[in-house]
């Protein structure tokens, strides 16, 4: 029953959203009347606000922007960090806090001040200071008592709320009867705190700005209120998304409880992310600057306009170079962080070898990476689709085709009786509506006799210019006064047979960087080729083949 009970009090699950819609932040009342006020108080909350020369304000204090938090938090980590490596000679190696909590972390000591929320219970009920000389002394070592705040509570108000309240206040100790109760904390996290207890009576915040919000979620964090942290989260969504903000909430720390409740803030800075960068070639600096949480939430894009998944791969060994000067620490973060937002399967095979060879990655882990490649290339489609639909259900979408800017190819190539080469090339009907009036898409590269071509479909006007209509067209990458004589053919599977025909045979001399094709590979206007009825379009792919041979 007491199972039963503390899993409907704490389950974030049960906070539903509806709550809010009604001015609620939770399923419980407005106790707002009751908060610090002897009349419907049992107990009284002492808290010891201590101070060093880097808790003097709050990381909100003073702060009109997300960067200015951000700024003032990392500084006065840092300042925290010095001061312990001083005071640690002061605090003894082993202090026991006489405040009968089996459940709770006694002591953070020194180093976790800003991190563990710290809680006593008064040995008597006058609350004198020198009853507890073991508190005193960590006290002195450590940190100064700046000053007292001395609120009334309600322990079934708080219990209610906080996981951390119902265990100081039913631990079944002698301690939990007594009346007096002190909390330890940061001069930075005071107005926090403040925010947060007045939350548990009345389910509403007075702060509204991101950094005063961003702090009373941090104080909801360390105190175990997950009805407040998911408020928070709810009012941060809110606010207008920057790329500041949205690394910051990336940036929040992971433990279970923030990971579940504040899911939906930091779902909601990936999406920005994603979409601020989803061309990356306009952003390059800034993208290049972006810590590994932002990099991750490009890369686990679908609508990741990119040339291809080569370029994708490229992208990630120079932002980990970058960041990233040690190989050691390279490999670490390529293997154990990256490697699963790069989608291999679609890479080309050309590029595959070079990862194989590539020093950055572990040999093991390239080698595991490039053999699951090759295997899903080798499926059937149907098969293929197959691990696609397993895939979407999960966070790794390694088998999940991105909007290329070049459109894969699957490529048949042969060396006898001549060097010959098949190649496929599937668009989808939204693809090929995007191209009217004037568009036209590319495929990725592929190798003939070692040359290197491309395919671009066009909506263009016939010759006549007298209407829109499909175009085909084949390419030479290389530029230069390379000369190269090749028999091409373009066909399309058609209904109703939803076979192959050919629709148009040549041949043609190319020289590096020209281009031939036909301006309507189907000899209807664009109209008809884009209509329900159109004999190109099977289960809404359009399928076109284009088989290349060396000419002697």
């Amino acid at each position: 029953m007491k199972d039963q009970l503390n899993s409907d009090l704490f389950d974030p699950r049960n906070e539903m959203d509806s709550d809010y819609s009604r001015g609620s932040a939770g399923s419980g009342g407005d106790f707002g009347f009751a908060f610090n006020d002897s009349n419907f108080s049992d107990r009284l909350l002492r808290i010891e606000i201590m101070g060093g020369p880097s808790d003097c304000l709050p990381d909100g204090e003073g702060c009109t922007s997300i960067a200015d938090w951000a700024r003032h938090r990392k500084r006065r980590r840092e300042d925290m960090k010095k001061e312990n490596v001083l005071d640690l000679s002061l605090c003894p190696e082993e202090q026991v806090l006489n405040d009968g909590q089996p459940d709770m972390d006694d002591a953070a000591g020194c180093e976790n001040q800003d991190e563990e929320a710290v809680a006593m219970v008064e040995e008597t009920q006058s609350g004198d200071e020198e009853a507890n000389s073991n508190e005193s002394s960590w006290n002195m070592a450590c940190s100064t008592v700046l000053r007292v705040k001395t609120l009334h509570i309600s322990s079934p108000i708080l219990a209610a709320k906080s996981p951390f309240f119902y265990k100081l206040f039913s631990n079944g100790m002698r301690e939990s009867e007594q009346r007096h109760v002190t909390l330890r904390i940061n001069a930075s996290e005071e107005a926090a705190l403040m925010e947060l207890l007045n939350f548990m009576y009345s389910n509403t915040l007075s702060v509204t700005t991101a950094p005063a919000l961003l702090d009373v979620l941090m104080a909801a964090d360390k105190f175990e209120v997950a009805s407040c942290m998911r408020y928070c989260s709810r009012l941060l969504r809110n606010l207008p998304m920057t790329p500041e903000s949205a690394l910051l909430y990336l940036d929040l720390p992971s433990s279970v409880l923030i990971g579940e409740v504040v899911q939906p803030l930091t779902d909601a800075a990936k999406q920005y992310l994603a979409s601020r960068y989803k061309d990356m070639t306009k952003f390059q600096e800034e993208v290049m600057a972006l810590p590994l949480a932002g990099i991750e939430a490009i890369l686990s894009s679908d609508d990741l306009q990119i040339a291809s998944e080569d370029a994708v791969y490229d992208f990630v060994l120079k932002w980990a170079r970058t960041q990233y000067p040690k190989l050691e620490d390279r490999r670490e973060v390529l293997g154990s962080r990256l490697a699963r937002f790069i989608r291999f399967p679609y890479m080309t095979c050309r590029k595959l070898k070079k990862v194989l060879t590539c020093n950055d990655f572990d040999h093991e882990v390239s080698s595991k990476l490039v053999l699951e490649a090759l295997f899903f290339k080798a499926e059937a489609p149907h098969r293929q689709r197959s691990l696609a639909a397993e895939e979407s259900a999960t966070l790794n979408r390694r088998f999940i085709e991105r909007a290329y800017k070049y459109r894969p190819v699957k490529v048949v190539e042969f060396e006898l009786p001549r060097q010959q080469c098949v190649v496929y090339l599937d668009l989808k009907r939204e693809e090929c509506a995007n191209l009217f009036p004037s568009g036209r898409v590319y495929s990725q590269a592929f190798h003939l006799g070692g040359q290197g071509f491309f395919l671009s479909a066009h909506c263009n006007m016939d010759q006549q210019s007298s209407f829109h209509c499909f175009g085909l067209f084949l390419g030479m990458q290389e530029k230069g006064s390379v000369s190269f004589a090749v028999d091409y053919e373009f066909a399309a599977r058609s209904k109703p047979t939803e076979e192959f025909v050919s629709k148009y045979k040549g041949n043609y001399t190319f020289t590096g960087g020209k281009a031939v094709g036909y301006r309507n590979l189907f000899a209807i206007p664009w109209t008809s080729f884009m209509a329900e009825d159109s004999l190109y379009f099977i289960n809404g792919i359009l399928h076109l083949r284009a088989e290349l041979t060396i000419r002697h």
